[in-house]
């Protein structure tokens, strides 16, 4: 049955007065309308039903083959105009554009030998960015995970005096919960920009652009907390003026590697030379710290550990970083990098303060933040001092760079995601790095360190709130997942009990933190409500403009804005249809209506010729043109076979970011992971 065929005018067909079906009050639509007829399943001729002569409505059986008429809004053949409603515009003074759409169009074509070899060539550098083994992701993130000791150890051995140890050890055995997470998540969506990412396929636009903040907020802590430690270490031995500036190099995963190592060398060094000074000095100085600083009761011994155990999440800080370069891991790495970067925290964070508390004494170590450099001195002289601060220096900043390269993929994200401007990912001309991202994001973290004095106390606390924020994100992005998206393709596939367990965890270590220093949520607060509140303006430019349109609508001087808003809507975004069913298609379309900022949407599908072209598909994208006057709904027929490279000629041909392609959730029959075509899941 032809296309054609469907879409022929039957007005022998209608009753006389259909013209009078909607009343006076509809006379201009209806003048505009006209009637198509979808043609029935075809029968035996010695049943066939006149619709003339039929008097009472067929039963449902007989429905089926009878002739369906659907008016139809006439629209100029080339597609453009607008649609215009019986229901007038709110915006009295200006042009129609600014409310309603034009119609949509239909075409079809097959993409030619030059875009498909550009598709091949955006697949290709997809798949040769999976660079990083085992050792090299390790080593991107190693730096923040394994420098966090510098920082947490100071942080806790305040609040939880000799029980330190004790917490540090429940702190780094609490990420066994996360691991498995973690880990499906990862195989399910290897994508980059994670959590946020995460989010995005598996929940609503405005939900992912909270974790955004949340994350933007934790790669801020991450580079501020490093650089401040390696500034405190510094200062033991130069005087440094507020504020202190640290210099770095650009970052490599090789880079990383050779630091990281370093610094696992350093530490296994100062373990040594702890361990022999120890030795000879016995146990006399862990006694006296023991009996000086022992709790009164069991129920302080138990506070004591339950506050060390909350801020002894400091020392697992960095491994939420590991998911916004997943995409650059090869395939199966993920669950070694996380098992290379925890036994190590484990060893280092619970052996180190036992060493600290058994040479050091507790009034030492509660006025100094350079506790590691003050355990070398003591242990081994000066020369070991200096080593430590050296170290301490470069792994730091190496954690401020971690913080920065995540920092730069997000902000990558987002920009292609329409939430940022473009100019966010600009390359500089010599380093071909985005300036911008870099620079912005180095401002925001001095605007953060300037706002809490300076104080490397106050910016631990507010990092341990942050950090369990955006850990949270990685079970409700699984459970989340689990619900709505539960066809993706995974492995390991972990129980929903422990997802929930998890997720009580947090909670309980979240509202610890607070009543350790309930100073701390509110700077926590004030700037994860500032960000969210402007990744909102940047995502909602759109609506922002109506609502100033509406309040002052009586001013001529705004309406010059007309054309910027028209301009920000008119920036197109695909869904990718495998089927014709209008419930799926409508679906798809109010996601779109509620996620973007978009007057454009193009329903694309890739027809194969064994399968054809779905038989309503082509009268459901008019319907839905017609029922969306506020929006502009092509449908793309494209003869090629459904696979990552056509994809992305598709939208190197249409120029749309294959990010904002939208497709339903493959299932485990699907040929192809969801990160070979770079878009989003908006369905199950």
């Amino acid at each position: 049955m032809s296309g054609d065929a469907k879409w022929q005018k039957c007005n022998s067909l209608l009753p006389q007065d259909s013209k009078n079906l909607e009343g006076s009050s509809h006379e201009n639509v209806e003048q505009d309308a006209s009637w198509i007829a979808v043609d029935p399943l075809q029968r035996n001729s010695a049943h066939l039903h006149r619709v003339v002569d039929n008097i009472d409505p067929p039963s449902f059986y007989d429905s089926r083959y009878d002739i369906i008429l659907r008016r139809q809004r006439n629209r100029p053949r080339d597609g453009g105009g607008l649609k215009s409603t019986t229901v007038p515009s709110r915006f009295l003074n200006l042009s129609g554009k600014f409310e309603f759409a034009g119609w949509g169009s239909f075409s079809q074509f097959t993409l030619d030998a030059e875009e498909r070899n550009a598709g091949e060539s955006c697949v290709r550098s997809a798949r040769d960015a999976k660079v990083l083994g085992q050792f090299t992701a390790s080593a991107l993130a190693g730096n923040a995970v394994l420098g966090s000791v510098f920082y947490a150890l100071p942080a806790v051995v305040a609040v939880s005096s000799i029980y330190s140890p004790i917490s540090l050890f429940i702190a780094t055995m609490t990420l066994f919960l996360w691991r498995p997470i973690m880990a499906e998540l990862g195989s399910a969506l290897p994508i980059t920009g994670a959590p946020y990412s995460y989010i995005l396929n598996v929940s609503t636009k405005s939900f992912a652009l909270v974790g955004a903040a949340l994350l933007l907020l934790d790669y801020v802590s991450t580079s501020v907390v490093s650089a401040a430690t390696a500034a405190a270490y510094l200062s033991g031995e130069v005087n440094l003026p507020f504020p202190s500036f640290l210099g770095g190099i650009k970052e490599s995963a090789r880079l990383a590697l050779a630091s990281l190592s370093f610094h696992v060398g350093t530490m296994i060094v100062l373990m040594v030379a702890s361990a022999i000074h120890w030795g000879n000095i016995g146990n006399d100085q862990l006694r006296k710290n023991w009996v000086s600083n022992q709790a009164s009761s069991t129920s302080k011994v138990a506070r004591h550990i339950f506050d060390g155990w909350c801020l002894g999440m400091l020392g697992l800080t960095g491994f939420e970083c590991i998911p916004a370069y997943i995409a650059r891991i090869k395939p199966g790495a993920l669950p070694l990098v996380f098992r290379n970067l925890h036994y190590p925290a484990i060893v280092s964070n619970t052996l180190i303060m036992i060493m600290v508390l058994a040479i050091v004494p507790m009034e030492g170590i509660l006025q100094a933040d350079n506790v590691l450099s003050v355990l070398a001195q003591t242990s081994a002289g000066r020369w070991l001092r200096v080593w430590i601060v050296v170290d301490a220096i470069i792994v730091l900043c190496g954690g401020v760079l971690t913080g920065i390269l995540s920092a730069c993929e997000l902000f990558q994200k987002l920009t292609n995601d329409r939430v940022l401007p473009q100019v966010f990912i600009h390359p500089f001309p010599f380093s071909r790095s985005p300036y911008v991202s870099v620079l912005s994001f180095a401002a925001f973290s001095g605007v953060i360190y300037a706002t809490t004095g300076a104080s490397l106390v106050i910016m631990s606390k507010m990092f341990s709130l942050v950090w369990l924020s955006v850990m949270a994100l990685f079970p409700i992005s699984l459970l989340l997942l689990k619900f709505n998206r539960g066809r993706l393709p995974r492995t390991p596939t972990i129980p929903v009990s422990v997802v929930i367990v998890t997720l009580a965890v947090v909670p309980t270590i979240f509202a610890g933190n607070i009543a350790i220093d309930p100073i701390t949520s509110g700077y926590f607060s004030a700037y994860f409500v500032g960000i969210v509140m402007l990744f909102s303006i940047t995502q909602k430019k759109a609506h922002l403009l109506r609502c100033i349109y509406w309040t002052y609508d009586q001013y001529p001087m705004l309406h010059g804005w007309n054309a910027t808003n028209f301009g920000l809507r008119r920036k197109p975004v695909c869904i990718l249809a495998k089927s014709d069913e209008i419930s799926y298609l409508m679906r798809m379309i109010l996601y779109v209506q509620k996620n973007e900022e978009t007057s454009f949407l193009k329903i694309v599908h890739f027809a194969e010729e064994e399968k054809g072209i779905p038989s309503e598909l082509q009268a459901n994208a008019r319907i839905l043109d017609e029922a969306f006057p506020e929006i502009t709904i092509d449908l793309l027929i494209i003869h090629n076979a459904f696979d990552p490279s056509n994809v992305a000629a598709l939208a190197h041909k249409l120029q749309i970011p294959p990010s904002l392609m939208f497709m339903s959730c493959p299932g485990s029959a699907f040929s192809y992971s969801v990160a070979d075509f770079g878009t989003r899941i908006i369905t199950l």
